[in-house]
């Protein structure tokens, strides 16, 4: 969340600037409502300065009736402004949680992945589109993937896999684990999956983007299933003061994650590349503000080594400012090699958060020179397990139907091929 006063004190050009770089904000609006709490908060402080003034010039001796009723008359004008105040105060906080973060001057201009700015290739030269075959149709030839159970199970968006194709999956989220905890520092955490609104609303979920959200009710209890890792792990030191010289904190943990999906109706409905219920490996890190840009680099480094090690193609491109997520400020996209769709696709987003969510959820640090401050909290996928699968299927596909994986999931899995009918060697 922003702080309403420094947006006002930047200037409306520049921040008018900003927000046309992710079209919203309206800032005459915004003007208005810290306006209107600021003084409703002066007449709440006016009346109670008066009411102190009545009670302490009243004469000695029991009050007159008169006396009474002017008291009572205030009493009840302090209660009306102070419900005022509230209201304002409320509609201000209402009006700061729905804008987005502002993105960074180095962010390029542009609304969509066609204005992302390429900034390195990695693995392998893409293997050529013709003549390729999707994940889905590779999957279920091989007997690893089934749709059809799925759909009786869950209905559409969900994925079902069976023998190997369940044993790669596991193997990867191990092997992800592995790389982050014994080689990039990060601690494994086991977190929850459900949690309150108060959590989503500190990592930016809510109030925003509720139809995206799973949300379940028992009795007068509301939770939502998580949309990401990032969620609990960034709110496992909400409300904390942080000392610096303890940072940065590198979380990360396995969750499935959960997304309704609403606004991506008929878009990859085949395979598993967009599901309302998939398994991911998430990084988070808590940082000093000023060290934000430095531990983003980092963390695009990480995501990158497990692509690397993979032997898989992929891009990174710098995304543009209309393009970024609500509480990014700057967002690098990895992009894998799908030679089925004749394309690069996300499989992992990095994002810069600044100081946004840690304003949400309450998270400080504490300098070295005793200031404190909002931290810095920044995210990143590495790696969704369905959408590597994908790319392992369509980069390892050989032309008698089997896969071959890399030799670095062999410890993980007990094989190097799968052959069409779902045995392996």
């Amino acid at each position: 969340m922003h702080d309403a006063n420094e947006l006002i004190e930047a200037g409306p050009e520049a921040v008018r600037r900003l927000a046309r770089r992710r079209h919203t904000l309206d800032l005459d609006a915004l003007t208005a409502a810290l306006r209107a709490r600021s003084a409703t908060q002066g007449e709440v402080t006016r009346l109670r300065t008066e009411l102190n003034r009545v009670s302490k010039a009243r004469r000695s001796g029991p009050p007159s009736e008169a006396e009474k009723e002017a008291a009572r008359a205030l009493r009840a004008e302090v209660q009306q402004a102070e419900g005022a105040a509230r209201t304002a105060a409320a509609e201000l906080t209402s009006a700061l949680l729905g804008i987005p973060n502002l993105p960074l001057d180095s962010v390029p201009d542009g609304d969509s992945e066609k204005e992302a700015v390429e900034i390195r290739r990695g693995g392998p030269a893409p293997r050529p589109a013709a003549g390729a075959r999707h994940h889905a149709e590779i999957g279920e030839a091989l007997g690893i993937l089934d749709s059809p159970a799925a759909a009786r199970l869950s209905g559409a968006r969900f994925s079902v896999a069976h023998g190997a194709g369940a044993r790669l999956e596991r193997a990867l989220g191990d092997f992800f684990l592995d790389l982050h905890t014994r080689e990039h520092g990060y601690t494994e955490q086991s977190v929850p999956f459900l949690v309150g609104r108060d959590t989503m609303t500190g990592t930016g979920q809510l109030p925003k983007f509720e139809e995206d959200l799973f949300r379940t009710q028992v009795g007068d209890r509301e939770l939502f299933l998580i949309p990401t890792a990032e969620v609990p792990l960034t709110n496992l030191v909400a409300g904390q003061l942080l000392d610096a010289r303890t940072l940065p904190y590198a979380f990360t943990a396995r969750t499935p994650c959960f997304r309704a999906e609403a606004g991506a109706y008929g878009r990859d409905t085949r395979g598993v590349l967009r599901l309302h219920q998939f398994e991911k490996v998430e990084l988070v890190r808590i940082c000093a503000p000023d060290e934000a840009q430095e531990q983003l680099e980092l963390m695009v480094s990480h995501a990158e080594e497990c692509l690397t090690r993979l032997e898989l193609a992929f891009r990174t491109v710098l995304l543009p400012a209309g393009d970024m997520g609500f509480s990014a400020r700057m967002t690098y996209d990895i992009e894998v090699w799908l030679p089925g769709g004749d394309a690069y696709r996300e499989i992992s987003s990095v994002s810069d958060c600044g100081t946004f969510q840690a304003r949400r959820a309450d998270i400080r640090v504490k300098g070295a020179d005793g200031r404190k401050r909002p931290a810095a909290t920044l995210n990143g996928s590495a790696l969704p397990i369905g959408r590597t699968v994908a790319a392992l299927l369509e980069q390892g596909v050989r032309d008698d139907g089997s896969v071959v994986l890399p030799e670095a999931l062999v410890p993980y899995t007990g094989f190097r091929r799968i052959l069409p009918g779902g045995a392996t060697e």
